[in-house]
């Protein structure tokens, strides 16, 4: 089974949705084969480098209020703690574009689950800009990956072309909220749904072979 995560490393629930996604393979097991492979998509292209206040930003964004906002964050939190995901204070927004770039290449280097797990603890739990250099090859460097071909990355465009081709594929396909989970070019699931529905999902997808 193929499965495609569309995601940002900058959206809370999916760090919900792909730890409930991996509870509810772990609940089914090795007798289901799946590859899984993690395709970009960016809440804030536009967003410059040095970020934007979070509430500022998700009020304007969203209407929501601080209220609105709070209850939000402790759904969030709640639903992380579930699927054994800790999320912390995130103050600013940033851009994730030369995440995702890192995240392209992580695939080639079959490190890909690996980064994109380390991004989302970087960014959600401690709040770490996912846009700085800086801190895009201590995380590379946490997972493995090679920190000086990681550099050579970051200076350069190189897998922005593939980045924005898989980007413009999937809003074609009518991909325009995350976490989306596209089984087998076929099915959809969307949103940070609990283990269980996943689950469900899966094993009747499974069975239909």
């Amino acid at each position: 089974m193929k499965i495609d995560f569309v995601s940002d490393v900058a959206c809370p629930w999916c760090a919900v949705g792909l730890n409930s996604l991996e509870e509810a393979l772990r609940r089914i097991g090795p007798q289901l084969a799946v590859e899984l492979h993690f395709q970009p998509f960016e809440l804030n292209p536009q967003m410059p480098p040095e970020g934007e206040d979070a509430v500022e930003h998700l009020s304007r964004k969203y209407g929501a209020s601080p209220a609105q906002l709070e209850a939000t964050r402790r759904t969030l939190r709640e639903r992380g703690a579930a699927v054994g995901f800790t999320f912390g204070d995130r103050p600013r927004v940033w851009n994730t574009f030369d995440a995702h770039r890192l995240l392209v290449w992580a695939g080639h280097q079959g490190r890909q689950r690996e980064l994109k797990h380390a991004l989302l603890e970087a960014y959600h739990t401690h709040a770490q800009n996912p846009g700085s250099s800086e801190v895009l090859l201590r995380v590379c460097a946490g997972v493995g990956l090679d920190v000086e071909r990681a550099r050579v990355i970051l200076a350069s465009d190189e897998y922005a072309a593939e980045v924005r081709e898989r980007e413009r594929f999937y809003q074609e396909q009518g991909i325009h909220s995350v976490p989306s989970v596209i089984i087998d070019d076929r099915h959809l699931i969307q949103g940070g749904q609990p283990p269980e529905a996943f689950e469900r999902a899966l094993r009747q997808l499974s069975a239909q072979g």
